[in-house]
């Protein structure tokens, strides 16, 4: 890396510390397949724990009331989850109403930013779709880099043109890699907000900063002038995803809101005909070994709590999208070796 420091991976996943396997099923994973996961490890727990335990569920249930008070503490929970649903919708809801002067004022900063996005990307209007809007966005900056490029490539300073070339060409590898992987993705889908997520302009800004920092002297006008915009076109980059990133946050808990009240009103039903119509005395026999009670009441349980798997599985991604894009701008918030010293002054 011509001494710019250990190169983070492209994408995410590749910057991540975490296994693949993880970052599939804490990200990029279909948030119902993973509330199937869990239901499925629910269910089979439930079973492995009923075939483990000392005592049986039909003998338990002859000594106490360990179902009623199960599926009791369940409805009470249900409830509350439906509650926990409107709290969300409110709160997700609220950042949209608003006075007038309180919407002109989120009207016209949206239309200053679209102008700088026009400035930076030499076009009378920019597009008006999420995925366009992120291609146009880090096309120009993969132009500015190409101009960054060509404003050093006559300098005596043969290592600021070798640190650029490998700069530039890093960028717009990664740059292509982008934005094909937002041909055709649709924002409400978790692809359009990945694609931005995994173009790491954090570390551009970096490494053009040491580049700067390090060959000042050999920078003509015009490289400066290159340099400004590369930089300009990487901060707009930042902007505009932090906005993105937002609007899916938004996007996915009222998904989440809507969702659970789906899947509420049938683990309530389930839950509140345990409490009402379960007779243990009138089931007998057994299934695949396992005593038929323990199936209905582990089929039972799994159903009761699939709106809190449910929950769980979005607020997953929430949250590691969350933690993983803390910082705007050029801060890493995880171990990199710095490769040299730099001279802040």
């Amino acid at each position: 890396m011509s001494g710019d420091g250990s190169q983070p991976g492209d994408t995410m996943a590749q910057r991540s510390e975490s296994p693949t396997w993880k970052h599939q099923l804490l990200l990029n994973a279909n948030r119902w397949i993973v509330t199937a996961g869990l239901m499925a490890f629910v269910f089979v727990g439930l079973l492995v724990l009923a075939e483990l335990s000392p005592v049986s569920l039909r003998a338990l249930m002859g000594q106490k009331e360990p179902v009623h008070t199960l599926f009791q503490a369940l409805v009470t929970a249900l409830i509350t989850g439906v509650t926990l649903v409107v709290t969300i919708n409110s709160l997700v809801l609220s950042q949209e109403l608003g006075a007038v002067d309180d919407q002109r004022e989120r009207l016209e900063g949206s239309l200053e930013f679209r102008e700088n996005i026009e400035g930076s990307i030499d076009a009378p209007i920019s597009p008006p779709e999420p995925a366009s809007f992120v291609q146009a966005i880090i096309a120009a900056s993969e132009d500015r880099a190409s101009d960054f490029r060509k404003a050093v490539s006559e300098s005596q300073d043969d290592e600021l043109i070798e640190r650029v070339d490998d700069f530039v060409d890093n960028l717009t590898t990664h740059a292509n890699s982008i934005r094909d992987d937002l041909n055709d993705a649709q924002f409400g889908t978790y692809d359009v907000v990945k694609a931005a997520l995994d173009y790491n302009y954090s570390w551009k800004i970096f490494r053009a900063r040491r580049i700067k920092n390090a060959h000042a002297d050999s920078f003509t006008d015009e490289a400066r002038e290159a340099y400004d915009e590369l930089l300009e076109s990487l901060k707009l980059f930042g902007l505009a995803r932090e906005h993105f990133k937002t609007l899916y946050f938004q996007w996915e808990l009222i998904n989440l809101s809507r969702a659970m009240m789906y899947v509420a009103v049938p683990a309530l039903v389930v839950a509140m005909s345990m409490l009402l119509f379960f007779d243990a005395d009138a089931v007998s026999g057994t299934v695949l070994g396992i005593d038929a009670i323990v199936w209905i009441v582990a089929v039972a349980a799994t159903i009761a709590v699939t709106p809190f798997l449910l929950l769980i599985a979005f607020i997953l991604r929430i949250a590691t999208m969350a933690k993983r894009t803390l910082a705007i701008g050029p801060f890493i918030l995880r171990e990199s070796s710095r490769g040299e010293e730099i001279d802040w002054e």
